[in-house]
């Protein structure tokens, strides 16, 4: 038997809504046992996997990154919620015509990215912009969500490609009508919530569940600050290069950590890092109207970065050698430029050598994790 978890509404997804549908679930609401999954169309494991209690090692429960966390108290991961998100994720019935899954757009092999420089909606127009990782998406310091951060929590940006004319071209009713046609979400929704009322705000509080469960910290990286418990000290499994490259990464000559801090290696804000000197994405600012934001775009983490290519919210560069050497010789003046990337009035070189532009590819190539894009419990859960 189980005990159910409280859900509660999140306030600030924008959308018509009925109080009834997030009653909390009582402490002494109890299922007798768990409803059968179609192992025809569900490949699930008896109990569902570990999403709400994974053993993080301790450098990612330091304050620095608890205070990155966006999950909000109410909504909590919980084991069946997630699975219930994995499923949504991963089901191409979220598209208006059964082609396309958030997972199209967001592929595990890719860190959770789309290796495409835009990607491919449900009638086959492409998206403006590049869709960035997933992994440890749990983590950044002002919630925000899209390039342009107009998300402005996660449980908000999951409903929002989902009614994109675009991307998947539904609306939140005829989504919430699909859904309850399958007996699968009848059986999903009772586990996470209690009842199989199927409610886009139910929707958005399960994906956004198994997005933030979705923490990757099992890399080269991770490996060698086991080892030495210190960020600054040679790593004992990384090479000479990479530890060069570490070195780099956390020195004051490039100030790569100062955007990309923390274990995780995320922003605490947008940033305009110089892309244009005329800007042509108005980024942040098109959204805000604040002139001073123009040209600004959410700092992802780069956690499995060398999977997450092509980079940019444009994904105007193919490969990491390309991205060191725009911060190394090619960032561009314009008014809104992140004052970390000048030197006075005028752009920071970093004059990096040959041997040091390598030596930073190969220290980001330690971020990659193969346990994380190979876990199955981030995986494709359908049978076909």
């Amino acid at each position: 038997m189980k005990n159910l978890i409280p859900v509660l509404l999140i306030s600030s997804i924008v959308m018509s809504c009925n109080e009834d549908d997030y009653s909390p679930v009582e402490d002494d609401v109890i299922i007798s046992e768990e409803l059968p999954i179609d192992s025809n169309i569900l490949n699930l494991p008896d109990s569902p996997f570990n999403y709400a209690n994974i053993v993080l090692p301790d450098y990612f429960l330091d304050n620095d990154v608890l205070n990155e966390d966006n999950t909000p108290n109410n909504n909590a991961v919980t084991d069946d919620g997630a699975v219930l998100g994995r499923v949504l994720f991963y089901d191409k019935k979220l598209s208006l015509n059964n082609t396309i899954a958030c997972a199209s757009c967001h592929l595990q092999e890719h860190g959770f990215s789309d290796p495409n420089q835009f990607s491919i909606g449900f009638n086959g127009e492409l998206t403006p912009r590049n869709s960035m990782g997933l992994a440890n998406a749990r983590f950044y310091q002002n919630g925000r969500f899209f390039w342009d951060e107009r998300g402005a929590t996660l449980e908000a940006q999951t409903l929002i490609p989902i009614q994109d004319l675009v991307e998947m071209g539904m609306t939140l009713d005829a989504l919430e009508t699909k859904l309850a046609q399958e007996n699968y979400y009848q059986v999903l929704f009772t586990n996470a919530f209690g009842d199989g009322n199927v409610t886009s705000q139910r929707i958005a509080l399960a994906l956004s569940q198994f997005i933030r469960s979705m923490v990757s910290y099992q890399s080269k990286f991770d490996e060698g600050l086991a080892q030495t418990q210190n960020i600054n000290n040679n790593f004992p499994n990384f090479t000479a290069s990479e530890n060069r490259g570490k070195q780099l990464f956390l020195s004051n000559q490039t100030r790569c950590f100062d955007c990309h801090a923390t274990n995780v290696f995320v922003g605490d804000d947008a940033r305009n890092n110089g892309l244009d000197a005329t800007i042509t994405d108005l980024g942040v600012g098109g959204i805000t109207g604040n002139n001073n934001e123009l040209g600004e775009f959410k700092v992802p983490s780069l956690r499995n970065i060398g999977l997450t290519g092509p980079y940019m919210h444009d994904g105007r560069f193919s490969t990491l050698e390309e991205v060191i050497e725009h911060y190394n010789s090619g960032v561009q003046n314009n008014p809104n430029l992140d004052n970390r990337l000048r030197q006075g009035n005028n752009v920071r070189r970093l004059n990096l050598s040959d041997a040091d532009k390598q030596a930073l590819v190969d220290f980001l190539h330690t971020l990659t994790d193969e346990e994380f894009i190979t876990d199955e419990k981030y995986a494709d859960p359908f049978t076909d």
